[in-house]
């Protein structure tokens, strides 16, 4: 349910997305899923042009002649992050994600481990309640 179009690589990098999908339990509750999916770079390494002798009997013949470097393709995968929650609090939830989103891509010095108890752990005033 993250990807609802499929999870595909992509030659461009696309803007990350968020939505909520909500699922409904045996017991009838719903589950409240934020899920936020962005694209990372992937390195694809491509063996192209590399130079080829066959053998054959005493004679060699030569393939063509060319760089025989490796060269990087870079594609882009998709990733999601995804709160689940039976409180109904999407822009919270989309904050949260964005928050987690912003320190894994930019690389800050928090552990995401440290941050997602931190965010765990904060307490939601109840609906209709004080802010």
């Amino acid at each position: 349910f993250c990807q609802p179009g499929g999870w595909q690589l992509s030659k461009e990098r696309k803007q990350p997305t968020f939505f909520v999908v909500v699922l409904t339990d045996i017991d009838s509750e719903r589950h409240y899923c934020s899920c936020l999916t962005f694209y990372e770079a992937e390195i694809n390494l491509q063996v192209r042009d590399l130079h080829v002798s066959v053998f054959k009997g005493t004679k060699a013949i030569e393939g063509e002649e060319e760089s025989g470097l490796i060269q990087p393709a870079e594609v882009f995968a998709p990733k999601s992050l995804v709160l689940v929650s039976r409180l109904d609090y999407p822009e919270i939830f989309r904050a949260c994600l964005g928050l987690i989103y912003t320190v894994y891509v930019d690389s800050l010095n928090v552990s995401l481990e440290t941050l997602i108890a931190n965010l765990c752990s904060c307490l939601v005033p109840a609906s209709g309640g004080s802010q």
